[in-house]
């Protein structure tokens, strides 16, 4: 979802990329939100209490790389119940297009989740119409913490994300990225009794 993440990377450049094996390999998996998604541009923050995707790890050998991250495609999260800080106004997210997500191990390990132009337009109704699309001129990546367990988590932690902001008044139009803040529980779906892992 952006152009940069929430990791700095040092001035000298960052570090060659290390082996990344994602288990089970060709299994099946769920993202849901434990707690909320946020999305904050300007001085408008939009809540969203359920969220959700799902993907499927890459059979072997693709579930393994030795100098890099295991790419895949992954379904276009979806966001719904979704609540602003303005009164008055009512919100509502789109997802739409081809989206990837490349997990990397590492300390801490990351995934990256990655939208295509356009691909995530929020709206806001009532008091202040606005439309926020994200990524609005190029694919994007919002990178976030992986940390293995049963269930597996992925944090985002206010992460940057290119924005274009429309509208008139109450729209936060000079707005040029957003924070976005979530954790989701991934979970194994073709064996409930796996766990989602990102390893060398």
């Amino acid at each position: 979802m952006l152009a940069g993440s929430a990791h700095a990377q040092p001035a000298a450049g960052p570090a060659a990329a290390g082996p990344t094996t994602v288990t089970p390999a060709g299994h099946d998996y769920a993202a849901k939100l434990a707690g909320d998604a946020t999305f904050t541009a300007g001085s408008v923050t939009v809540t969203c209490t359920v969220s959700e995707a799902a993907g499927k790890i890459p059979a072997e050998p693709g579930n393994h790389n030795d100098a890099g991250p295991v790419e895949s495609a992954v379904g276009a999260p979806t966001y719904d119940s979704c609540t602003t800080s303005l009164p008055g106004v009512e919100a509502s997210v789109t997802t739409s297009g081809e989206w990837t997500v490349s997990m990397q191990h590492g300390d801490p390990s990351t995934a990256g989740l990655t939208m295509p132009t356009g691909g995530f337009v929020l709206k806001t109704s009532g008091l202040a119409e606005c439309t926020v699309t994200a990524a609005p001129d190029e694919a994007a990546t919002a990178t976030g913490d992986w940390a293995n367990g049963s269930p597996s988590t992925l944090t985002f932690d206010a992460t940057q994300v290119p924005v274009k902001v429309e509208g008139g008044f109450g729209c936060p139009t000079s707005a040029t990225s957003s924070e976005f803040s979530a954790v989701y529980e991934i979970t194994d779906t073709t064996d409930p009794g796996a766990d989602v892992a990102v390893n060398s």
